[in-house]
This record gives structure tokens, sequence and C-alpha cells, in this order.
């Protein structure tokens, strides 16, 4: 059981487990999930770690087969400039493993950002905290559970 799913069970929230055989090789983790869950790819988000002005660190939340502005979440954010994070800083700041960051339960709470496009389901999938494992859940949970801000990320 990952920190994302305990998280999610203490809060008393509805939220369903899909697990999938990772594939080591893939090129993309987002789409083998989206692909292996049987859903389209702009429902299912990944979670992305951003350096701001070099200096704090920041979650943002966007469909797998999307690109994330940099400029758009360094404006909204309030900074500069923003570049993606270190393996080695998302890891040590999450508690997660690349290709499967969770936007949950990350041992350290960041300003999130999540994509506006998110607003348009019921539901949508992140990862639950490790690679072949996502969560499904209603984007106004995680927006709550996260602190996260609406935004325009693409």
């Amino acid at each position: 059981m990952t920190p994302a799913i305990k998280l999610l069970q203490q809060q008393h929230r509805v939220f369903h487990i899909h697990e999938y055989h990772h594939d080591p090789g893939t090129a993309s983790y987002g789409l083998e999930a989206a692909e292996k869950i049987g859903m389209p790819p702009e429902q299912v988000f990944k979670t992305l770690v951003v350096a701001l002005d070099a200096k704090q660190l920041l979650v943002a939340i966007l469909p797998v087969n999307q690109q994330l502005s940099l400029k758009k979440l360094a404006k909204v954010a309030g900074g500069k400039k923003t570049a993606m994070a270190s393996p080695d800083q998302v890891e040590r700041t999450t508690g997660y493993v690349l290709g499967g960051v969770s936007p949950l339960g990350q041992k350290k709470s960041l300003p999130t950002f999540i994509d506006q496009s998110a607003k348009a389901f019921a539901a949508i999938y992140v990862s639950a905290g490790k690679r072949g494992l996502d969560l499904e859940l209603a984007p106004s949970d995680l927006q709550e559970l996260t602190q996260a801000v609406w935004t325009d990320l693409i």
C-alpha cells in the first residue's frame, strides 16, 4: 500500500486502484498507463516536479499526452523561470520513484497546479505511487487534497 492510497483511505475518499504490468523498457510511463488501463490519454494525468527560479519545487499535473508549458507554470506560480527538477530532487522530495510519482502522499507538501482540462471529467487517473499502479478519483478530490490551483499548463 502506498502513501497515496493510505491518504485517500484516511480521508474517506472514493477511489479505485488500477494495476497493470509495467514494461521497464517503455518510453513513456504515462502513455503506457493510459494504454494498459484502457483509458484515453487526455484522462490520464502525469505528475511532474519542477524547480521555480532554481529554488522552490512545484508539482504540475497534466494529461500524459501533453507537454508542460514551463513559461505558463512560471507565470502562474509567480516566478520568472522553471525547469524540470533533477531525478534525485524528485525522489528525495516526493518519496516516489520516477514513473511512479503520485501527486498524493508526498513526503513534502509542494505548491501544486492541475491543468484545468481535468475538470471536464467525472474521474481522472493519476499514479498511485509506484510504476504499474494508478488511481481513479474525482478531480475535485485531487484538487482539495493537494490544495492545488486550477490553471492552463499546456
